[in-house]
């Protein structure tokens, strides 16, 4: 399976990029992101780019891959709606617009958020933003388009978050975490198993196209 990742420098795209570089099946991984992730693999090639949107010149790079496994984002905390729609609407569907026009044989996996809104009419701002974003992006002419739903998060292998209140939350939970985990798996994943959801749906797909939190356990241990 050959890859193009988006936000490998983040929280879940630190996950994932892991995830892709220890799998078998994973034959290469292209990452497009903001900053060097500072990773050298022969499985891996990056590229670097202050908006990530702009894939003028890769066009020939971009065709042929087999997923594309999307984890750029942002937090609301403290942004409008336009504010926080530029990157999580807007650049989501630049990005997927383009990959669906250079090559429709491609399966698009975003990650989204619990708890994102599919009606768009919403009276929370950050759920109507994802799932207008969600809605684009089924309509566009890939091959397959999943929409993955995580809650809580727990990095694990030494992954942070770049988001300083997350970080600090997550760090004060951490003890507490592994037990979340155990007794309530819809409500936490962590970073390896998400990862492993997502790389199964890259792989060989999924029977809804809406991966809701609780769904990600079964995924990520049987993608293990």
């Amino acid at each position: 399976m050959r890859l193009i990742l988006f936000g490998a420098t983040g929280m879940i795209g630190q996950g994932v990029l892991r995830e892709a570089l220890r799998d078998r099946d994973v034959e290469s991984v292209l990452s497009i992101s903001r900053r060097p992730g500072g990773q050298s693999h022969p499985k891996l090639r990056e590229i670097v780019r202050a908006d990530p949107g702009d894939l003028s010149g890769l066009e020939a790079e971009l065709k042929g891959h087999d997923a594309c496994l999307f984890c750029l984002g942002i937090s609301s905390v403290g942004l409008s709606e336009a504010q926080y729609a530029a990157v999580t609407e807007h650049l989501t569907l630049r990005v997927a617009g383009t990959l669906a026009r250079l090559d429709p044989g491609l399966t698009f996996v975003y990650v989204s958020a619990a708890g994102s809104d599919a009606s768009e009419r919403g009276r929370v701002m950050w759920a109507r933003v994802r799932g207008r974003t969600e809605n684009a992006l089924f309509r566009l002419p890939f091959k397959r388009v999943y929409a993955v739903r995580p809650a809580g998060i727990r990095p694990l292998d030494g992954i942070r978050s770049r988001t300083p209140y997350v970080d600090a939350l997550y760090r004060a939970l951490a003890p507490a975490l592994p037990l979340i985990q155990r007794v309530l798996p819809a409500y936490v994943t962590d970073t390896g198993e998400l990862a492993r959801a997502m790389l199964r749906l890259g792989r060989q797909g999924g029977l809804v196209r809406v991966i809701e939190a609780r769904d990600i356990p079964g995924l990520g241990r049987n993608g293990a």
